[in-house]
Order: structure tokens, then C-alpha cells, then sequence
């Protein structure tokens, strides 16, 4: 599955059933397992992720401002409804590093800079092939119903852009997504929620293209999932075994984990200005 925009037929996949279907069955037997396993860490100054956002439940006055927010499903809807987001506010902190401004002045990344290389080899000396590609400005396409309505409450996604890698003996399928955003506050409002409530807001995973002779993952299959906050992105790692088998746990986490750091480096040296503007 791709959602690319370039004109792409494939680009009119609508990938929401699909995912849909697969995520609820997971979310009943794997959401505690995935919530103790989804911490990871923020690589610009912490305060700009940690302690700049605030969650506002129903009916629970927020700290920060004093005000009311209710957790519905349509904004200015007095009940909760099925779905519902709750309102996230985010700002950033007065000791934001002084040189933010000049790196949100770069353009975002693209996809042939977030995933240069078609082969991987990773510091531990393992090697994964990238079989596919995908890219779109909207964002929606790329994720999640609650990640969309979450995103809706500040700054649209720039640009999302995915690549789906598999191992030397192409057992494991793992997707690397990177979500950009133009402001800190909305790359931290999804990064925040994301490590919550890992089910909720989540970005979908690639299905390989017939080209690549890997199979589909088994709707309902068990699986890794990960992310780290750079600069102005979330990077997302989506990791499950191709046959869908819920064994070797800590080898599909060794090698999602390992992806994520990887592609996560690749886009915090282009958005820190270590790599040129392309």
C-alpha cells in the first residue's frame, strides 16, 4: 500500500478499513504489553517536549490555565462520543534553545533524505532492504482516525513519508514513518500522546508491494511499535513478523528499535543543518 502525491494510482488507497479492522482486534489482547514498552526519548532540549504539554480531560480544569475542556467526540459537543480526543495544549518553554527559529526556517525533509538508501546496515552489523516508498502532503491518509482528529486541534502535518524495510532473511516487515510539522508545539502534542496511548494515535504500516514477493501481514497480528521526537518530526517504527507469529519478541524489538534510531538520526542531522538543504 503507498499514499504517495504524485499522481500515483495507488495514492487513492483508502487505508482507514484496513486498519481499522487490524488495530481493534489488537487493541484488546497487546494495548498493556505496547503502552510499558513505548517510552523513548526526545533529541532537541527536553523542555521542549517534556513538561510543555498539557492534557485536559473531561471536566478536569487544567492547571495551566484554569479553563475547562471536555473530552468529546466533536468540538463544542457537550457528552463524550465514540472516538473522542481529548484537548491537548502545547507552548513552548522560554529557555527553547535560541537557534530554533533558524532550524524550522529549513525546509522539511523529503523523502529521498529521510531514506537515502535502499540497504541499511546498522551499528550492530545487521542489514535490512527498504522495499518500498511512500509520500503524501495528507497526512490523514498515513494514520490513524484518532491521530488525525488529534492533529486537527493545532498545525497540519507538512509532510508524512514511510518506508517499509525487511530483514536479510525477510521474516520481519518494519515501517519507519516520518510525520513533519512546521511548529515544535505539534510535533510534541503528537509525540506526547502517541507514547500514552500507542493504539490510538499510530501511523499504518506499509503492505509490501507485490514486487518485493513478501507476504501481507495477517490482519490482527501482534507487533512492535516505537518512536522518537527530533527537532520539528515524530519517527514512528511499526514492527511485526511477516507470517504474523507473536514469537522471537525481543529480536522483531531489537531490529524495529534499531530502524528507528537509524532513520531518526538521518532526519535530526538534516533538521539540526549537519547535512545540506538538498
Amino acid at each position: 500500500m503507498t499514499f504517495d502525491d504524485q499522481g500515483n494510482p495507488d495514492a487513492c488507497v483508502d487505508p482507514y478499513a484496513e486498519f481499522m479492522a487490524r488495530e481493534e482486534r489488537i487493541r484488546r489482547r497487546r494495548r498493556t504489553r505496547r503502552a510499558v514498552g513505548a517510552g523513548a526519548g526526545v533529541l532537541l532540549a527536553g523542555a521542549i517536549a517534556a513538561g510543555a504539554a498539557t492534557v485536559v480531560d473531561e471536566e478536569r480544569p487544567s492547571a495551566a490555565s484554569g479553563t475547562t475542556v471536555s473530552d468529546t467526540g466533536a468540538p463544542g459537543t457537550g457528552a463524550p462520543g465514540a472516538g473522542a480526543v481529548p484537548s491537548v495544549g502545547v507552548t513552548l518553554p522560554s529557555d527553547a534553545p535560541r537557534s530554533l527559529p533558524s532550524l524550522l526556517s529549513r525546509p522539511v525533509i523529503r523523502p529521498e533524505q529521510a531514506f537515502p538508501a535502499t540497504s541499511v546496515r546498522l551499528t550492530d552489523g545487521s542489514r535490512y532492504t527498504r522495499v518500498d516508498l511512500a509520500t503524501t502532503t495528507d497526512c490523514a491518509r498515513g494514520m490513524s482516525p484518532g491521530l488525525a482528529r488529534l492533529i486537527e486541534q493545532g498545525g497540519e502535518c507538512s509532510r508524512l513519508t514511510a518506508g517499509l524495510f525487511t530483514d536479510t532473511d525477510r521474516l520481519s516487515q518494519i515501517t519507519v514513518t516520518v510525520l513533519s510539522f512546521a511548529r515544535v508545539e505539534d510535533a510534541s502534542r503528537v509525540f506526547m500522546m502517541a507514547s500514552t496511548d500507542p493504539v490510538t494515535y499510530q501511523v499504518v504500516s506499509l503492505d509490501p508491494p507485490p514486487e518485493a514477493g513478501l507476504p501481507t501481514v495477517p490482519p490482527g497480528s501482534a507487533g512492535v511499535f516505537r518512536r522518537l521526537m527530533t527537532v520539528r518530526s515524530v519517527v514512528f517504527a511499526n514492527g511485526q513478523w511477516g507470517d504474523g507469529k507473536e514469537s522471537r519478541e525481543a529480536e522483531l524489538t531489537a531490529q524495529t528499535e534499531g530502524l528507528l534510531r537509524h532513520v531518526n538520526a538521518t532526519v535530526v542531522a538534516y533538521e539540526e543543518g549537519r547535512t545540506g538543504r538538498g
